[in-house]
């Protein structure tokens, strides 16, 4: 399943959303549900360009830039504004500014974190009424590391951007950094470069996102999710890549122990599967389908 169809094509929007300028594609009938597509920590919105596609002949469909990525402003107080609390907030503020009352939520490794804080969240948790969680946990297991090396290894490379002097040079780079998604087709890659890069002052090519992006780390209480685990009501899908170093297996099955969700694990793949393909997005229209019991 390569690119984007012909049957539908997306609006780009800019938004003042809580003082910053927020990007985010839009695509299908505001009449119809909509679902809101969150993604990874260095990536964006265009990154579900093949699923929103596929879609929007059924679904309203959005996919914000968080700030400091793609399209969407940087922010000047990087410190307090690259945060899992801020990001939410922004969640709720796009929500509300389109006048969105409830929404199904796809979202992808911090997108899906971002997506269990919002469904937690006692105010806030009718806002999301189906939470498909792409390789995300909600947090670590006492005495295991294994998903605290996956996020050692996403650090060693989100607060020092590699500089290319060709776009040829850095899709060679997002081949070997990302060759976990699933991505097989060179337009996949051509097109997934496309949507993630920026020059800088001096004619280099970079990746698109502000390296203060990093910072979230100092929070680290954003990390355990387990409470607002718990909390949650919505229905729940997990999507896991079978090889994946951020969602280990025994995390995906004490999450499933605490709530009533199913899984499913996409073979061969690891942080994070790009829902990109037939199967994959079968399984999401499947689940979406149904209305909350």
């Amino acid at each position: 399943m390569n690119g984007v169809t012909d049957m539908q094509s997306p609006k780009t929007r800019f938004e003042v959303i809580n003082g910053m300028e927020v990007h985010f594609t839009e695509w299908g009938d505001r009449q119809n549900p909509t679902v809101v597509c969150w993604h990874g920590l260095t990536r964006n919105g265009r990154d579900f360009d093949i699923l929103a596609s596929h879609l929007a002949d059924k679904y309203h469909i959005l996919c914000p830039d968080t700030i400091g990525r793609g399209l969407s402003q940087w922010s000047t107080s990087p410190e307090t504004d690259y945060c899992f609390e801020n990001y939410v907030n922004l969640a709720i503020g796009l929500l509300d500014h389109l006048e969105i009352k409830q929404a199904r939520w796809v979202g992808t490794s911090m997108g899906g974190a971002i997506g269990i804080r919002l469904a937690g969240t006692t105010e806030h948790k009718n806002r999301i009424s189906h939470l498909i969680l792409n390789d995300i946990g909600a947090g670590a297991i006492e005495n295991n590391t294994q998903d605290i090396e996956g996020i050692k290894r996403i650090i060693s490379y989100v607060g020092t951007q590699p500089r290319f002097n060709t776009v040829t040079e850095l899709k060679n780079y997002y081949k070997m950094v990302y060759s976990a998604f699933g991505l097989s087709e060179e337009q996949e890659w051509n097109d997934f470069t496309q949507n993630s890069c920026r020059r800088t002052d001096d004619g280099s090519i970079c990746p698109n996102y502000d390296p203060k992006i990093s910072l979230q780390f100092q929070h680290t209480e954003d990390l355990n999710l387990w409470d607002y685990w718990e909390s949650i009501e919505a229905k729940i899908l997990l999507i896991r890549g079978e090889i994946s170093d951020v969602f280990p297996l025994d995390v995906a099955e004490k999450m499933q122990q605490s709530q009533n969700c199913k899984m499913v694990t996409i073979p061969k793949l690891g942080h994070a599967p790009a829902l990109n393909t037939e199967d994959q997005i079968l399984v999401i229209e499947n689940f979406i389908r149904y209305k909350k019991e």
